[in-house]
């Protein structure tokens, strides 16, 4: 967590939807992987998104051993369950 007083970020880092993540508040920028074997699923960090409803959610490290973990899904998932949260979406792997 890094809070400079004004903005509050999450990065989760390689990590399951654990009860401490859910827990969080007032979280402006998180930073939530899904990439199956090592961390969560698509619907397990869209869950736990919708748990602790971050202003804005960042999905990363979202490269499999097979590919990548499908974050359009991830996006609409979150949307369907809060409109407003903002999911934004990055080009982090060059050949996404």
């Amino acid at each position: 967590m890094i809070d400079d007083g004004k903005t509050r970020i999450y990065i989760a880092g390689d990590t399951e939807d654990t009860p401490e993540m859910r827990a969080l508040q007032n979280i402006d920028m998180a930073f939530v992987p899904m990439n199956l074997p090592y961390t969560m699923s698509v619907e397990k960090a869209a869950d736990a998104v919708l748990a602790f409803k971050p202003t804005k959610v960042y999905p990363y490290h979202f490269r499999t051993p097979t590919g990548f973990s499908d974050v359009v899904k991830f996006k609409q998932l979150v949307n369907a369950g809060n409109p407003n949260i903002e999911v934004v979406q990055l080009e982090w792997y060059p050949s996404q």
